[in-house]
């Protein structure tokens, strides 16, 4: 960098001159640093706030919002922040920068404020001291585009996050903060949320006042093609579409997802919801997401998961997953993930506990209600487990516990070598380990008890704990120990803390199965290939490669990268031969026969070169299977329904 002398009368007329605030045309001096308060457990003096959300420029994709923070007389100063540490993300993903054109006013004149200097999601304001409310203007964008974040909103439908688009004040807990929440919609939308009292005015959506953490956690799904099913009195399911037709639901099909709620009851005991809606989003322009929530779900699946509900099975895990997270994670919840605001950190060291029981109760719960077949389920366990013993030599130097730094380390962004750095694998591996101590508890009591005793034990709403029931490690270990005696501290050392482990599949052994490769691939990742078109050879060659060629994720050290074989390739030719996918499955095929290497043609920006790749196994692909056929295993009555409902 090149470096100009500046005279020093200059300099000095540079540091004299104050600066120029937002919101004021004067030029004033700079507000003073302004510490940001801890969240002390007392209300907000001001009383409610109010939050009007205009979300019907659905063609821009803009959310124009009006909030007015009433403040006490005399203040002279107030910090808003921006929620951050977003519950369910698990990490500070909070979208502060899609905030924009942001003014403050007071009895409509503009006030000064300043971004904190070093936390970003802060705003500091100058007021006027009068007692006037704050009213805060701003827009909130939803990506238009997937390079540019989720997208919330499209010409048919939006999922509306509270938390994306409000401000809240420092210095109280969230659950401290009143708000009276509304929405404007486009003309003629339905819309549904877990939030009470809905009343509506034209197409502006209003509900009563309620506290700044329950509206963070009771997101909106709205549409203009919008269909509800009951499930229970209980329960029910708001689905928007791409389309009308989209939302044709068979009675079988919604019969499953009753059941669903059924087995979730039988398993965690009395729910800790008065009511539970299933928000859904069938389409393929909405962002994806899977999100929990105490008295709701938001869940995007393919456009046509309901009107092909059977070839759609590997895409309905969703359902069980986030349902049973309304025990595992909303009401029973580790205790450094129960913070007093959005501010501060969540420590997700028991996310093994939090997301890893519950993918296990997501497979189990699934079959048992008929939501996912027992084949598909079969399928995804197979498929976690393949990929621990076969495409992930990152489990050689990293443990499953370092897994749940993941969500702050990474944010789920994509990898260059996933299958060396690991990603947020407590998901599935904890689920594995889960089953083993299933079969722990299930062999150590001659199968009166299991997992089950320990989830009704443990998760059960209770009226000692009404609201959030936090809990630590010890709390895990001693449920565990009520239900059968057993060295729980050191199986989960092992298991969870260690690495270099040997791959998880004790359980799914002692539960009477085994892990075996077959040359066609499982129903779940069938499914999930057929419907992505996308040839998945991570257990075989060493890569994943679409229909034209383009190379994605090849497996560390495995055959594909040992020849050099890197993301972002494109495989032309395959034995001389144009590219497609059945002419590469054949190739593998082929090799295994007479023991020749592959001949990949491969173009990488503009060079062209030949790679043999001397692979000789064939197709592989997971599965398990009994491993006494015939004969019913422990796993078979694991995933056997428990409910009386057809």
């Amino acid at each position: 960098m090149r470096v100009r002398t500046i005279p020093i009368a200059l300099l000095a007329l540079a540091v004299a001159m104050p600066l120029q605030a937002q919101g004021s045309g004067a030029v004033q001096a700079p507000l003073a640093a302004m510490p940001i308060p801890p969240a002390a457990d007392t209300p907000w003096p001001g009383g409610p706030m109010t939050l009007a959300i205009d979300a019907s420029d659905v063609a821009r994709g803009i959310y124009r919002v009006t909030q007015t923070i009433p403040v006490a007389p005399g203040s002279r100063r107030l910090t808003l922040l921006y929620p951050q540490w977003l519950p369910g993300n698990h990490a500070p993903r909070g979208p502060v920068a899609e905030l924009a054109g942001i003014e403050f006013r007071a009895n409509g004149q503009p006030l000064r404020w300043e971004r904190d200097r070093l936390d970003m999601h802060a705003f500091h304001l100058d007021l006027p001291g009068n007692g006037a409310p704050v009213v805060a203007r701003f827009v909130h964008t939803s990506p238009l585009q997937l390079g540019e974040g989720r997208v919330t909103m499209t010409q048919e439908m939006l999922n509306l996050q509270w938390e994306k688009m409000s401000l809240y004040p420092a210095g109280h807990r969230v659950s401290r903060i009143a708000v009276t929440p509304s929405v404007t919609l486009p003309a003629g939308w339905q819309a549904a949320s877990a939030l009470p009292g809905r009343a509506r005015n034209g197409d502006t959506v209003s509900w009563p006042s309620t506290d700044y953490a329950t509206l963070v956690d009771s997101p909106v799904m709205s549409g203009m093609f919008f269909r509800q099913y009951p499930l229970s009195n209980a329960v029910g399911v708001s689905a928007v579409a791409d389309a009308p037709s989209l939302l044709n639901l068979r009675e079988s099909d919604r019969a499953a997802l009753a059941r669903l709620v059924d087995e979730a009851q039988l398993t965690f005991g009395p729910p800790p919801f008065d009511r539970y809606e299933f928000l859904v989003a069938l389409t393929a322009r909405l962002g994806n997401i899977g999100l929990e929530h105490a008295r709701s779900s938001e869940i995007a699946l393919e456009q046509r998961s309901f009107i092909d509900w059977d070839a759609m099975g590997w895409d309905h895990n969703t359902f069980a997953h986030e349902l049973a997270h309304a025990w595992n994670g909303k009401y029973r919840r580790p205790m450094r993930m129960t913070t007093p605001d959005y501010r501060t950190p969540l420590q997700g060291d028991l996310l093994w506990v939090y997301e890893g029981q519950t993918h296990f109760w997501g497979w189990v719960l699934s079959a048992r209600s008929g939501v996912q077949s027992k084949d598909v389920v079969l399928g995804m366990m197979a498929q976690a487990a393949g990929q621990f013993e076969a495409a992930t030599p990152g489990r050689q130097w990293r443990s499953v516990a370092d897994t749940t730094r993941d969500p702050v380390l990474a944010a789920r962004k994509p990898k260059p070598y996933t299958s060396l750095a690991r990603s947020e694998d407590y998901y599935r591996e904890g689920a594995l380990v889960w089953l083993e101590a299933d079969q722990v508890i299930q062999q150590g009591t001659g199968g009166a008890r299991g997992l089950d005793d320990f989830a009704r034990n443990f998760f059960a709403r209770s009226a000692l704990h009404p609201s959030v029931h936090p809990y630590e490690r010890n709390d895990v270990i001693a449920a565990l120990n009520a239900v059968y005696a057993h060295d729980w501290d050191t199986f989960f050392r092992e298991r969870i803390d260690g690495e270099g482990r040997p791959a998880p599949v004790a359980g799914i052994e002692m539960a009477g199965y085994r892990l075996v490769w077959k040359n066609r691939p499982n129903p779940y990742e069938a499914g999930r290939m057929d419907h992505h078109r996308q040839l998945d050879l991570s257990y075989s060659l060493g890569l994943t490669v679409d229909p034209d060629g383009d190379v994605s994720d090849p497996i560390w050290d495995g055959p594909a990268f040992r020849a050099g074989i890197v993301t972002g390739m494109e495989i032309v030719a395959v034995d001389t031969l144009a590219f497609s996918m059945d002419g590469l499955k054949l190739a593998l095929e082929r090799a295994k026969q007479d023991k020749r290497p592959i001949q990949l043609l491969v173009r990488r920006g503009n060079r062209y070169s030949t790679v043999p790749v001397p692979y000789f196994e064939g197709l592989r692909w997971p599965w398990i299977e009994p491993a006494e056929p015939g004969r019913e295993a422990a796993l078979d009555r694991l995933l056997a329904s428990r409910s009386a409902r057809p």
